[in-house]
């Protein structure tokens, strides 16, 4: 007997129903006004690092809160709390992604009203978090100068998915011999056309740019 045709009705009705809970919750944070960024990479990017520094940045002028996705601890909440943003930890067990019901639980007792900005750190894998839309406006991927220039290609599906390219711990691609042309042409042709931008969370390189882009975002955006 071949379960082939169950597996697959089954994965489309997971799909099916988190794309009807990101609906909802993506009309919740635009009826709050509260423009909402997730992060997506593979482990040891950097990308709570990023995420710590520019929860930092912004609490000098928003309201910024951000939820952290994890197989298990919360070490990651713990780092991001030091921001003085709220922060909450989505333990997910087995599962290696986040899924838009996840989210919202995790936003029950939180009054979205109040916040700016939320950032949704995903567990760090390139991917299943590619097919779970988690009701955000701006998807980023996170890929650091020590992993390989190679990754977008290995992994097309999530750099396809994602509005914003991010290289991280660019302070040290000399010292890594970072291919920038490479990096940059393998994007390219993954995700033609994605914006692309590099950051260092140590020296603060290419965070001026990265505000500003959140900025602009969160007013085209009508929030």
């Amino acid at each position: 007997m071949n379960a082939a045709p169950r597996i697959v009705e089954v994965r489309q009705n997971v799909f099916k129903r988190n794309d009807e809970v990101a609906r909802a919750l993506r009309s919740r944070f635009q009826d709050a006004r509260v423009f909402v960024v997730s992060l997506v990479s593979s482990p040891g990017t950097g990308k709570t690092a990023f995420l710590e520094k520019t929860l930092t940045l912004l609490k000098q002028q928003y309201r910024p809160a951000a939820l952290v996705g994890d197989l298990a601890t919360d070490n990651d909440a713990t780092r991001l709390a030091r921001s003085q943003a709220p922060v909450k930890q989505i333990t997910t067990g087995t599962l290696c992604h986040l899924e838009a019901a996840m989210v919202e639980r995790a936003l029950e007792d939180w009054n979205l009203s109040d916040l700016d900005f939320l950032f949704i750190e995903n567990v760090g894998n390139l991917v299943c978090p590619a097919s779970y839309d988690l009701g955000e406006d701006l998807r980023l991927v996170l890929l650091s100068v020590t992993e390989g220039e190679d990754k977008p290609l290995k992994y097309p599906a999530i750099f396809n998915g994602a509005d914003l390219g991010v290289i991280t711990k660019i302070d040290l691609a000399d010292a890594v011999e970072f291919d920038r042309t490479a990096a940059y042409r393998n994007l390219e042709t993954v995700r033609p056309g994605m914006r692309v931008m590099e950051t260092s969370s140590k020296t603060g390189a290419g965070f001026e740019e990265w505000l500003s882009l959140l900025k602009n975002q969160r007013r085209k955006h009508g929030r």
